[in-house]
């Protein structure tokens, strides 16, 4: 969790998904994630070795529901989130 700009507060989150298989899934999946309002669109990373997505948003803003969804809506299975 960071302060961004005052009072506003980022949480990061490590999401798992299932095994990508090629690096357009990444391009794909990052740039649904920041076209999303409350995503920190600097912090999003797509890691295709380890298949994770890591990244900071405003839980005031954006759900981490909405961005499993986004992701989903895709075609990519997401196995777990860690928020922190």
């Amino acid at each position: 969790m960071k302060l961004i700009g005052g009072d506003q507060i980022m949480k990061s989150v490590t999401i798992q998904l299932e095994t990508l298989t090629c690096p357009s899934c990444m391009q794909k999946i990052e740039g649904a994630l920041k076209g999303l309002g409350g995503i920190d669109k600097e912090t999003v990373k797509v890691l295709f070795n380890s298949s994770k997505v890591k990244l900071d948003f405003d839980e005031d803003k954006v759900s981490i529901g909405e961005i499993e969804s986004a992701i989903n809506k895709l075609g990519y299975d997401v196995i777990k989130s860690r928020i922190k």
